[in-house]
């Protein structure tokens, strides 16, 4: 049998279309990849940036490393502390601070605002008295607070607070070191998040 069509040219021949897929495919995966892989390390970067930024001048987490805030704070606690809150106010009496230890126990310290600037501060009859008058700290759950090492009634100094654990039977604070700087406050502790069973507020 004979026809008249003719073989068509090589170069005339169509592709298939899924060869022309396929190889467009081929092409562009090593660039999609490449592209990927740059978000996700943009991505990371951008994360890690913003959760420093946050550490540093938000809020940050501490775990308690003394019991000298027993029973509001327990040992191995875990709390969150505002950190920008002192940049607009200073410090005022009741506020739990985190703080560098002065004595260099330990890294950080909990404590609470007792007295601030320009006030004088008297231990007497296991109360605390500021400017004469005696505190009402329902939070000391009756504990005494008497004198340590240092020479009481003390006058703080403008631009220091006077701090003390709530468990005063056994809390190092400025009975022993004095006021503290407000430059050594690192920031307010507002929240209790660990273990579970103790998630709160801190007042």
């Amino acid at each position: 049998m004979t026809t008249d069509m003719e073989p068509m040219p090589p170069e005339e021949r169509s592709i298939p279309v899924e060869y022309e897929y396929g190889a467009e495919h081929r092409q562009e995966e090593p660039i999609s990849f490449l592209r990927w892989l740059g978000e996700l390390v943009l991505m990371v970067v951008l994360a890690f940036v913003l959760a420093s930024g946050i550490r540093t001048f938000v809020v940050q987490p501490y775990v308690v490393p003394t019991g000298s805030m027993i029973p509001t704070i327990e040992l191995q606690d875990r709390v969150i502390a505002n950190k920008f809150v002192y940049r607009f106010r200073e410090p005022e009496a009741g506020e739990i601070v985190v703080l560098d230890d002065p004595t260099g126990t330990v890294t950080t310290l909990i404590k609470r605002v007792v007295a601030t600037g320009g006030q004088t501060v008297d231990l007497q009859d296991g109360s605390v008295v500021v400017d004469g008058v005696p505190l009402d700290e329902s939070y000391t759950h009756g504990l005494p607070s008497e004198p340590m090492s240092l020479d009481m009634p003390y006058t703080v100094p403008e631009g220091s607070v006077w701090l003390m654990g709530d468990n005063r039977t056994n809390s190092a604070d400025s009975r022993v070191f004095g006021a503290v700087p407000l430059s050594e406050i690192k920031g307010r502790a507002v929240f209790c998040f660990w273990p579970i069973d103790r998630l709160g507020v801190l007042e």
